[in-house]
């Protein structure tokens, strides 16, 4: 059955790479209007989405400044005609790994902050624009929320732990307004900065080799089960945390 969101508009944090850049240019292969924000500038996702012929704003956001999200996902709206019928809440970042011992409150709030409060206020300024009876909340977990994480990484555990409640949350509360809310749970997704910057090569080695399917994912991976998660085929799924991991870990 082949997925068609023409007509549907998306707002993709953080849509410009990685995970969100392929989540990005797939909901636009399908015929969405995808706007993205980016914290770093990268115009490609951008550029290859208007080639597509669809209408994509690309807008600097610092998703953790509450009156920025506002202003951001009002300009947005503005741009597709007064509604958002899908958010994908992709902006988060590991930040450093730090053992618990050695933490910083600083670094646990800017954790907090950049991985789970991000997607509170995103998700609390796009649902007045989530207002034709059908809407799609996406927020990014991770693996790590399910089992701890690597090392010195309890604070972004903790984090991506936090989102799957609040999509549980999010889900019993907008249920009956047509929205669905759910989480994706990526496990070792190659191609991206994330694991560039913050694992070890012999340690992604390490972790492929434990991996029932054999291999590392991909963005497209994970894009996969955002694209099925945004379309009809999922209008009775809510609340879930889908795990994306190869076999690595069952929920």
């Amino acid at each position: 059955m082949e997925i068609n969101l023409k007509g549907k508009t998306a707002l993709v944090t953080g849509g410009n790479i990685g995970i969100g850049r392929a989540i990005s240019l797939t909901l636009a292969r399908c015929g969405a209007d995808v706007a993205i924000t980016y914290f770093d500038h990268d115009q490609a996702a951008a550029q290859t989405i208007r080639a597509m012929g669809c209408h994509c704003p690309y807008l600097h956001l610092d998703a953790t400044n509450s009156a920025e999200v506002n202003q951001v996902f009002a300009q947005v709206a503005k741009e597709f005609g007064g509604h958002v019928d899908i958010l994908v809440n992709n902006a988060g970042h590991l930040v450093g790994r730090v053992p618990i011992a050695e933490m910083p409150d600083e670094f646990w709030r800017k954790v907090i902050d950049v991985n789970m409060t991000t997607a509170f206020y995103c998700s609390r300024a796009v649902i007045p624009y989530m207002n034709t009876g059908w809407g799609r909340i996406i927020n990014m977990s991770s693996l790590a929320g399910r089992d701890g994480g690597g090392a010195g990484a309890a604070a972004y555990s903790a984090a991506k732990a936090g989102v799957a409640g609040l999509t549980r949350a999010l889900a019993k509360e907008y249920a009956s307004k047509g929205i669905t809310v759910n989480a994706l749970a990526p496990g070792l997704i190659l191609g991206t900065p994330f694991h560039a910057t913050f694992t070890k090569p012999e340690v992604q080695q390490k972790i492929i080799a434990s991996i029932p399917v054999g291999r590392a994912g991909t963005p497209e991976d994970v894009a996969g089960a955002a694209l099925y998660l945004v379309s009809d085929l999922a209008s009775f799924v809510t609340g879930e945390i889908i795990e994306i991991n190869g076999g690595v870990y069952f929920a």
